[in-house]
């Protein structure tokens, strides 16, 4: 990570989601990592829910999410697969207004390293939504540690040289 200690550190209002239809909290285990992970890089954890994989109700959700003026990101956990019941990226297309490709290609590089070429079924993803930053990533706890430590932790930090998804966070909403 290339941080520059003479920036100011900018705590973010972040949302967990987790997408599934067998966890509960008590089984949430990448839901409780990610939130470790979010409150212990000095982030606000400002909400948590469990959705089912219905792609309605986690629309439903992010959008409001989206429309609170207190939640600049959302992270979610699980949904990502290629399966039937895996409709997380579809959720995100019924709110993006804009993709972040390279998010999901670095994300499925990263995981190539840990699990090999296992890593094509996952549909990760990061999208724009009025001005809210979405990132979805697969349900296990290993997915988590690699999007989290290798993406999100550095592009969160407002630290982050040479640049990062916070400061440009008051542009989203740019015509």
């Amino acid at each position: 990570m290339a941080i520059d200690l003479e920036r100011t550190f900018k705590p973010i209002n972040i949302a967990l989601l987790t997408v599934s239809d067998t966890r509960g909290p008590d089984e949430d285990t990448s839901g409780n990592i990610l939130a470790q992970r979010i409150e212990g890089a000095g982030h606000r954890l400002v909400a948590r829910a469990i959705e089912k994989d219905d792609a309605a109700r986690i629309a439903e959700r992010l959008n409001g999410w989206i429309a609170d003026p207190g939640v600049d990101a959302i992270v979610s956990t699980g949904g990502t697969g290629l399966t039937g019941r895996d409709v997380t990226p579809e959720a995100l297309d019924r709110v993006k207004d804009k993709e972040i490709p390279g998010f999901g290609e670095l994300f499925r590089w990263l995981s190539y390293k840990t699990i090999g070429t296992s890593t094509v079924q996952s549909r990760a993803i990061a999208v724009v939504a009025r001005g809210t930053y979405i990132f979805a990533l697969p349900g296990s706890n290993g997915a988590v540690k690699d999007g989290w430590d290798g993406i999100l932790a550095e592009q969160l930090d407002s630290r982050n040289r040479p640049c990062n998804f916070v400061e440009l966070m008051p542009r989203l909403r740019e015509v």
